[in-house]
Parts: structure tokens; sequence; C-alpha cells
């Protein structure tokens, strides 16, 4: 959750542990909003639609907490398979995900634990953003 968030700050000249005076790690987007909320700390990250389904369930008082920045867009989450695998199960696996309906409820309920509206199809190159802020923060050698 902290990564990009992170890895733009810094690409604004903000290294956040020397621009603030503590980083911590709340570890869940939801408990990062209740920190805020609450005073334990000044400001918090967390993916943009944890903060919309909180708004939206009224568990977030907007008089104290607000939306001060918001990353560029960029590719997030994604279903992976080994290269390993059956390329015939591989491409049965993809279609499954592919023909997910929120219109049909069966595929809904689906889609709702994923909170996504739909899957779609991706690429490697799509993750080269990731990638770089890996590298940057000296994840990936």
């Amino acid at each position: 959750g902290s990564l990009m968030p992170r890895f733009f700050m810094l690409k604004d000249g903000i290294k956040p542990e020397t621009f603030f005076s503590r980083v911590g790690y709340s570890g869940a987007h939801d408990a990062t909003v209740a920190w805020v909320q609450a005073g334990k700390v000044d400001a918090g990250v967390l993916n943009a639609s944890v903060w919309e389904k909180l708004v939206a369930a009224g568990k977030v008082d907007t008089n104290k907490v607000k939306v001060f920045a918001t990353t560029p867009a960029y590719f997030d989450y994604n279903w992976t398979v080994r290269g390993t695998l059956d390329p015939a199960l591989a491409a049965k696996i993809k279609a499954a995900f592919l023909a997910l309906d929120p219109a049909k409820p069966k595929d809904k309920e689906i889609l709702d634990l994923q909170a996504a509206s739909r899957f779609i199809e991706t690429n490697p190159e799509n993750y080269k953003g990731i990638e770089e802020a890996a590298r940057a923060a000296d994840l990936l050698k």
C-alpha cells in the first residue's frame, strides 16, 4: 500500500523518511483511516477504492479526514499463473475471469469480493511502473 505513493512522493522530491517526523504502517487501509480520524497520525496512504467504500458506508468523518493528494493512475492488482501451467488450463482460467459479468448476480458476487467491476487482459509491460518503484525502494535488485 505504500510502494507507489512513496515512489510518486520521491518523484516530487519528498523522501518520506526525512520529510515526515516518523513513518509507520497500520497494516490495513481501514486502520490507516481510523488512525488519521483518531489523530494518532497526521496523514495516511490508502487505496482509493477502499477510501470510497469507507466513505459510502459512513465509516469516515469527512470533516476530520480529507483527501489532499492522489497518485497518478497505474496498473495494479493482477492474477497470475505459473509459466509451466498447462496452456489449455491457463486459457480456461483467463477466459473465466474475462467472462465475469456484473449483470449476473453470481458473477457480481465474485467481482464484489475483489472490489472489481470487471477483469481486463493485461501484459507484463503494464507493470513496469511498479517494477521501477520497487527498484527505487531497493526491493528489487
